[in-house]
């Protein structure tokens, strides 16, 4: 087990880290909570997806965080016609010296730090499931020969949720491997005064370097030694298992509740989150307040509890109502202590 990190070191990262969250929010305006929550799933070593309306800062948010923490950017326009090999890469003849030709592996947009899917669901199942490799293992097959993506390497991608023309929704399987499903919402007129006074159309916000790649990475690795207690474990597990159909009143109307990968995903952003937040261990609250990005995309509701205009979000939030932060079991200590 590795040792807490000390108090200073964490002091460190999150005063960064808010330094970051207040960058990006000069780029995109009025959307600071979801802000937060990218740079806590950045800093959980996950992917994320985002659901929102054309123009409303999407792609600007990818290219800031990148430029903020000098990561290696690509983007990639999602279409009915784009292949597997156009975003993997493909192997190309070439000729090395007279009389001698070679197949030579030319990587594709996928080999950058952070690569933005823009419009994800657009691309063809075949298509879309070439980034399932990359987004689990960090490494992609082309012919039989795999290759190392480098690293940090994060997808954010991006989908319409209105738009259902020309689309293919994605897998269950895929879904799961995002960390996060975030919901870019409107701006109001205070926000969109502010983004006329200050913004030209076509041209990019500049955005100064908050940390190098170095940093970054030493943020990750602290991430991981943030304690989490054993209540707050068990805490997760109860939420968990209570996603499930018969096992709780919220999960009525559920046909699939959460996987494994759920509750892996839970621990790791609420320790994350309190990293974010300058504390060395992670909470109840951290856990309630990641649970919604986490859960909402991995839970599958019956016909019925659609047709009742049910939502997979609500069913979360009925989830953190029901569900108590502490267990009312007999403490372990109690269980095993030898009473007269």
């Amino acid at each position: 087990m590795n040792p807490l990190p000390p108090e200073n070191e964490i002091a460190q990262a999150s005063a960064s880290l808010k330094k970051l969250r207040d960058t990006l929010n000069t780029v995109l305006f009025g959307q600071d909570h979801l802000v937060s929550m990218v740079i806590i799933g950045l800093v959980s070593r996950g992917h994320i997806l985002l659901e929102g309306l054309p123009g409303l800062g999407k792609t600007q948010l990818a290219k800031g965080l990148s430029r903020a923490l000098e990561l290696d950017f690509k983007r990639v326009q999602f279409t009915p016609d784009l292949l597997p090999g156009d975003i993997t890469g493909n192997p190309i003849l070439q000729e090395l010296s007279p009389g001698q030709r070679q197949f030579v592996f030319q990587p594709g947009p996928l080999f950058a730090n952070l690569v933005l899917a823009d419009e994800i669901n657009r691309a063809s199942p075949k298509t879309q499931s070439a980034l399932l490799e990359a987004m689990q293992e960090g490494n992609v097959t082309v012919m039989g020969e795999g290759h190392r993506l480098p690293q940090p390497f994060f997808v954010v991608a991006t989908q319409n949720p209105i738009e259902l023309e020309g689309t293919y929704p994605l897998p269950e399987a895929q879904l799961d491997r995002f960390l996060f499903k975030l919901s870019v919402h409107k701006n109001d007129a205070r926000t969109l005064q502010q983004i006329i006074s200050s913004r030209e159309i076509g041209v990019d916000p500049v955005i100064d370097r908050v940390c190098s790649r170095e940093a970054l990475a030493s943020f990750l690795a602290l991430a991981r030694r943030i304690f989490l207690p054993e209540v707050v474990a068990h805490y997760i597990a109860r939420l968990v298992e209570a996603s499930h159909p018969g096992l709780s009143k919220a999960a009525t109307g559920v046909k699939f509740g959460a996987s494994p990968r759920a509750a892996l995903a839970l621990a790791a952003a609420a320790k994350s989150r309190a990293l974010f937040e300058g504390r060395s261990n992670a909470s109840f609250e951290d856990v309630r307040a990641v649970a919604l990005p986490v859960l909402e995309h991995r839970i599958i509701l019956d016909y019925t509890a659609r047709l009742d205009g049910r939502t997979t979000a609500s069913m979360v939030s009925d989830l953190l109502e029901e569900i108590p932060a502490q267990s009312l079991s007999v403490p372990k200590t109690l269980q095993e202590a030898k009473l007269p």
